[in-house]
């Protein structure tokens, strides 16, 4: 097990690994509210329309900095929560089916640009096309700076304001009522989603980089009832993700890293669906199984009862 620890004395991958911890956290905290709000989707199409972002960053700057990258895809991101908000205020169509429409659209769009910048013959493209899955051994310490530093940031606008988060997810027309400025607060949490995917989508990539803001959050739902406990559980169990699927990454033989990260938090959620107090399976079989030796208990009594009026 020593022999295993050792590769944490490379420098490069300390760096990873702190990167892909704070990762875990910051998404698993911003995660939480997007998954109390049912905007579960909303993540997925804020990291999906980030290609698209990216890729014209990286068309206008011709630098794979992830600074020019933060840029491109916030502005993307402002475009997809503005067009999906214009879509449903004035037609009929739902807010699924806007999403899926913005979604398809700002996807496909990045696959195109992506194509076209792998076939211009510029020679600082290579490699671009692994923000579709992420490739955390590309990192470089100045790109884990970064990541740190956002992701510090981050968790420390949802610390300050998380009172007011909270109203929001669970009450907003009361929110709005005691006056709280709920249309920036609703803007302030869409831009802190793709702050968090623009973020991580050198460690994870386009593709698994909404799953690993609900799947935290969905994960410590079932072990807590409060949401102060439940934001604390859910960025550990992101820590605990990029922890153990770096860990695993660094001892395998060239396995990925960030689909590793989501296949540990998939774990630990499936591990919550079945052995979660009061909401796993187990405890509701155990649950089922109590009330019925309990009813048959009365049945029984019941008829000592009458067989007992009867003599």
């Amino acid at each position: 097990m020593f022999d295993w620890l050792t590769v944490f004395q490379d420098p490069n991958v300390q760096w990873i690994l702190i990167g892909c911890m704070l990762l875990g956290v910051s998404s698993g905290v911003i995660g939480s509210f997007a998954y109390l709000r049912k905007q579960s989707l909303m993540g997925d199409a804020l990291s999906h329309a980030a290609l698209p972002g990216v890729c014209i960053a990286f068309m206008l700057s011709g630098s794979k900095s992830i600074v020019f990258f933060l840029i491109g895809a916030a502005a993307a991101g402002i475009v997809t929560t503005f067009g999906i908000g214009f879509i449903t205020r004035n037609t009929r169509i739902k807010q699924d089916t806007a999403l899926a429409i913005v979604l398809s659209t700002f996807f496909g769009l990045g696959i195109v640009l992506l194509t076209q910048i792998q076939h211009s013959g510029n020679g600082n493209q290579s490699g671009l096309d692994k923000f579709l899955f992420g490739q955390a051994a590309t990192m470089m310490k100045v790109d884990v700076l970064i990541m740190v530093i956002f992701s510090i940031v981050l968790i420390g606008i949802c610390t300050i304001l998380f009172k007011e988060f909270k109203l929001l997810s669970f009450d907003p027309g009361f929110a709005r009522g005691i006056g709280y400025p709920v249309a920036f607060l609703d803007q302030l949490i869409m831009f802190l989603i793709v702050v968090a995917v623009v973020v991580g989508i050198q460690a994870v990539g386009v593709v698994l980089m909404a799953s690993l803001l609900i799947t935290p959050a969905v994960t410590a739902r079932y072990w807590t009832e409060k949401l102060g406990l439940m934001v604390v559980f859910s960025g550990v169990i992101g820590a605990f993700s990029g922890l153990a699927g770096t860990f695993i990454s660094a001892n395998g033989n060239n396995l990925p890293t960030g689909p590793l990260i989501m296949l540990v938090a998939t774990s630990m959620f499936v591990f919550s669906v079945i052995a979660a107090p009061r909401r796993g399976i187990l405890s509701k079989i155990m649950l089922r199984a109590s009330v019925r030796s309990k009813v048959r208990q009365e049945q029984s009594m019941l008829q000592v009862d009458r067989g007992e009026k009867s003599v």
